[in-house]
């Protein structure tokens, strides 16, 4: 089954280009202190909006003469960190509630009420206040949209959950006298774990969006900290002066973003169970 998934990933020549995005990203950003050609905070006032192609500076330089490629690359270790950070927030918290609101109808009811609730407010709306509160830092801010995507993750398992439980093999095993927590473990985790893993890729990129969005207003990383928000932020003010210190942090988020939504919705295609018998 692993083999065929994987297959049907290889054929999709979107999905490849996606992975490559992704693989590339990641390495920028793993090894942004051995790859990067400056210091992300090295600033160099006379070297001031040099434009790109400028000699040792690809993508030219911003404000403070700080060199923008070694900033979209710490950047983009910084949104890797937080994306993925927040999604395991949201899968830790997310997944054992969903099961548990899917196979037991006695707390079901509690569980959706307060699921409800919490996606009564907006995504980023609740995100901003969470990260407000806490106060503004790179962990704040996961963990802020972490709990922010936990209703989601809640929902999608809970679905998934009650699917399985209606199926024959589950139910085989209930009636003869397996327990619930090896139904839940045993049964039901494993085979809802393809859909997990799909909503995971599909996570990472909002909350990508959703730390960008908080460093932009000054609650995610904070300066000279480099993330791809504060130098969209830093950036704005000398926009007609220097366009590309914003427009490359903004490309670097766009592709980012794509990349993972392209390689989940290949991800959901090759795991549908329609998609295999064709």
């Amino acid at each position: 089954m692993r083999h065929k998934v994987v297959r049907r990933v290889l054929r999709n020549p979107l999905a490849i280009t996606g992975l490559v995005v992704l693989v590339v990203a990641i390495i920028l950003a793993v090894f942004a202190s051995f790859l990067a050609p400056h210091e992300p905070t090295q600033t160099a006032l006379d070297q001031a909006f040099a434009p790109p192609g400028t000699a040792g500076h690809l993508l030219g330089t911003d404000d403070l003469g700080r060199d923008v490629v070694s900033r979209i690359m710490f950047g983009l270790r910084a949104s890797l960190h937080v994306g993925l950070l927040a999604v395991a927030t949201s899968l830790v918290i997310g997944v054992p509630l969903g099961l548990m609101a899917g196979y037991f109808r006695a707390i079901d009811a509690l569980i959706s009420r307060m699921t409800d609730l919490v996606l009564a407010f907006p995504f980023l709306i609740l995100a901003v206040g969470l990260a407000a509160i806490r106060g503004a830092s790179l962990g704040n801010a996961a963990i802020a949209i972490g709990i922010a995507q936990i209703p989601g993750v809640i929902r999608i398992v809970r679905s998934e959950t009650l699917r399985l439980k209606s199926l024959d093999f589950v139910a085989a095993a209930i009636v003869e006298g397996a327990s619930d927590a090896w139904v839940l473990g045993r049964h039901i985790l494993p085979n809802a774990a393809s859909v997990i893993i799909v909503q995971a890729t599909v996570a990472i990129p909002a909350a990508i969006l959703g730390e960008a969005v908080l460093s932009f207003l000054g609650l995610g990383i904070q300066p000279p900290a480099p993330s791809l928000g504060t130098m969209l932020s830093d950036a704005q003010q000398f926009a007609a002066r220097a366009p590309w210190a914003a427009v490359m942090p903004g490309l670097a988020i766009m592709l980012l973003t794509l990349a993972f939504n392209i390689v989940g919705d290949s991800l959901r295609d090759a795991l549908d169970p329609k998609a295999s018998r064709r």
